[in-house]
């Protein structure tokens, strides 16, 4: 008998907590909707920021490499001097940039 009513009473506890968070689940819900929001926004934020520095870094490659080949440097021509030609269009951009005049060729 004791074991009867010492299980009708845990289902009972049991009833009544379930329905005390279903109470509650509206509330949480909203205020975790508003931290997604919030969330979302700072995502939002992090990811055109992420992209202005890609593009930012993507145009400043674009604006060395364009200084390089007005200076005589092809990435695309003969490779068997590479290291030499990039280093050369380096200079000569370096000497344009600082208003020397270039050294002259042997």
């Amino acid at each position: 008998m004791k074991f009867k009513q010492l299980s009708i009473f845990a289902v009972s506890a049991i009833m009544a907590s379930s329905l005390l968070s279903v109470s509650a689940l509206p509330a949480h819900a909203a205020a975790s909707d508003a931290g997604a929001s919030n969330a979302a926004t700072s995502k939002q934020e992090l990811k055109a920021q992420k992209k202005a520095e890609r593009k930012a870094r993507r145009a400043k490659k674009n604006a060395e490499l364009k200084t390089l080949e007005q200076n005589g440097y092809n990435p695309a021509g003969n490779q068997t001097d590479y290291p030499q030609n990039l280093q050369n269009a380096q200079q000569k951009a370096q000497q344009k940039a600082t208003g020397q005049k270039p050294a002259s060729a042997p």
